[in-house]
């Protein structure tokens, strides 16, 4: 992948400035640090870093179509290039590069603001069209690909990422609260919110058009379950195992087209096991590269799993010893590159990872994100169909959960991550004084996060799905620990759960066939039988955690609690210092710890917000 950026005058009075998109563009080298490409033309300039993969010697950025009258830049991959480019060349289509994404300027020839229905990929497009005065941008279906924009005084500027967005002087730095209240209440911030006020994220299968000064903003695709009502027809078990099976295949194939090294993150886990094996089936004769996190602690530590795997596959292996003391040292690097407060401390062994996959000549690996939720991998799932058989409560506390869930997603019974209304108490107690008083005003629940028509009706498993995919993995999982993470050392991540065929065949799947029983992942575990040791289809589900806030403050690191102090966060104005300080001590108790499944680190939110606020220059609220 690489790094896109530039930005268009919409009032048309020719005030773009070289030396600005220049500087906009250098804040995304790491994403790109093969070669840069410019277009600037009276009321716009293009901007671009590329991270050779596919045609390493003519495909770099802008590229155009054969007349010049439509210029494109385009971060990531499309993989059913090479059927679409048979097809546009029987069309009299010429094409100037081997490179995939040239496909995408000739289809928009074809196609238009249809061009992204067309795609298989991990994208993020940006085309001019020098005729229309039109800027076209569009995203690929799972938001793989970042792609940020906001309007300030008369431009309208995009990028990759938003540091290269604050580059220009015009741009304003404040908090969105909403965002902030997103992310202690989410997963993660849900597009188009962001951490910065008036900074959109382009959400997951969207595409905007940029036209005579207005915005216009589409959804092309949407994750959309069948309703119970509806029928798919009586088919064997045996038959969507065979399909699933299949197109999992067909998927990994399509991601390892390359011209450079592609190697694969071994967790130990079944998603990132299925995807080793099947690269070994579909490219036998070449050895790969397997990189894994190992920890001293054996609560946390799979590597037993994941040298089992490396040697079942026959990858050459590698292990990234991460200590606690690691946390610390990089966790300000890792802030910087998610743009945002984390909730976890993990992403700082994704950072040591990529950094260990770099050093060893790797520059594409595949990924195992998406299994979860499309397969019910989540605990959560297991939880509905307990609380399904349960008595209903009318208490007061359910009552007020009730109102708050519908505003939500429009039903009172369904319980996402937490009880919210206890929640919101939690929230009034630690947010500061002043922002407590006008917590309605930003609280999640009530500004839209999700389309909650798509819930309606729905099976129990496919509401938790469609939810999972909207507030945890574009937002959280493949973009600060996905995208993020892999891009900070310039390595691209490819996910082959996330493909747009496999994923559409999925929804079709019956959600029993998913979670059978209790057992999650059911269908899935059937098609790993025949790819991976039994050990791991077998053994319990381990999530990727690493140490969080308690661990740093029981080493009494001098900075952490110096970015927790309570004269620090009471200038910061935006969380109440009396409760962080109540935190701090019990967090500081020597061998408490949290259960990261059940209990947020409330204080890894405010320790990453403080240095979110000063890698970016964001405002105190005191």
């Amino acid at each position: 992948m690489c790094g896109l950026t530039g930005y268009l005058d919409l009032r048309r009075e020719e005030r773009v400035d070289k030396n600005i998109l220049r500087s906009m563009t250098d804040a995304l080298i790491h994403r790109g640090p093969d070669s840069s490409g410019y277009f600037v033309e009276k009321n716009i300039g293009m901007g671009f870093r590329r991270l050779s993969i596919i045609d390493l010697e003519t495909g770099d950025q802008p590229i155009w179509n054969e007349d010049r009258s439509l210029v494109m830049t385009c971060n990531g991959e499309i993989y059913n290039y090479c059927d679409l480019r048979n097809k546009l060349v029987n069309k009299a289509h010429i094409f100037q590069t081997r490179t995939d994404v040239e496909v995408l300027v000739h289809l928009y020839e074809e196609e238009g603001a249809e061009l992204p229905k067309k795609l298989n990929g991990q994208f993020a497009v940006v085309l001019y069209d020098r005729k229309q005065k039109t800027l076209f941008l569009a995203r690929d279906h799972f938001g793989i690909c970042p792609l940020y924009y906001t309007v300030v005084d008369g431009l309208f500027l995009y990028a990759s990422e938003i540091k290269a967005i604050l580059r220009h002087p015009l741009v304003p730095r404040q908090v969105d609260l909403v965002g902030l209240d997103q992310v202690l209440s989410l997963p993660g911030p849900v597009s188009p919110r962001t951490l910065f006020q008036d900074i959109h994220s382009l959400p997951a299968g969207h595409s905007m058009t940029v036209r005579d000064g207005v915005v216009k903003v589409s959804q092309y695709w949407d994750l959309d379950y069948p309703r119970m009502t509806e029928s798919n027809g009586s088919r064997p078990a045996q038959d969507y195992e065979d399909e699933l099976g299949d197109l999992f295949q067909q998927s990994v194939k399509l991601r390892l087209q390359a011209d450079v090294p592609v190697g694969f993150f071994l967790s130990g886990g079944l998603d990132s096991s299925m995807i080793a094996a099947m690269i070994r089936k579909v490219s036998p004769e070449m050895q790969r590269h397997s990189f894994s996190v190992t920890f001293s602690d054996e609560r946390i530590c799979e590597a037993k799993y994941q040298r089992l795997m490396s040697q079942y596959v026959g990858s050459v292996h590698h292990e990234i010893p991460f200590a606690e003391s690691d946390i610390a040292s990089r966790l300000s690097d890792v802030v910087y590159h998610a743009e945002c407060p984390l909730k976890e401390t993990y992403d700082t062994a994704s950072l040591a990872l990529s950094r260990w996959t770099k050093e060893n000549g790797i520059t594409v690996v595949l990924n195992g994100e998406g299994s979860d939720e499309l397969f019910a991998g989540y605990v959560g799932y297991r939880f509905d169909k307990q609380r399904a058989s349960s008595v209903a409560k009318h208490d007061l506390e359910t009552v007020m959960g009730n109102e708050i869930r519908e505003k939500l997603w429009g039903d009172p019974d369904l319980r996402y991550e937490k009880d919210e209304y206890a929640f919101t108490e939690v929230k009034e107690m630690f947010y500061s004084e002043d922002l407590a008083a006008r917590c309605d005003e930003f609280a999640c629940h009530n500004h839209p996060v999700v389309d909650k028509e798509r819930l309606q009706g729905r099976h129990p498993v496919h509401k938790r799905s469609y939810l999972d995919f909207k507030l945890r993995l574009a937002g959280h999982l493949i973009a600060d620990h996905g995208d993020r993470m892999a891009m900070a050392n310039s390595i691209e991540a490819r996910y082959p759960f996330l493909d747009i065929d496999l994923v559409e065949f999925c929804r079709t799947i019956p959600p029993d066939l998913k979670l059978n029983g209790f057992t999650e992942k059911a269908i899935l575990k059937k098609v790993a039988a025949g790819l991976i040791p039994r050990e791991i289809i077998e053994r319990e589900k381990f999530g990727f955690v690493a140490p969080g806030s308690p661990a740093l403050l029981q080493k009494k690191i001098e900075w952490v609690n110096d970015q927790l102090s309570y004269d620090r966060i009471k200038r910061q104005g935006y969380f109440n210092p009396g409760t962080v300080e109540v935190l701090r001590k019990k967090y500081s108790q020597s061998g408490f710890t949290l259960n990261p499944a059940l209990e947020d680190d409330l204080l890894i939110i405010v320790l990453t917000f403080g240095l979110l606020q000063d890698q970016f220059s964001l405002p105190s609220l005191n």
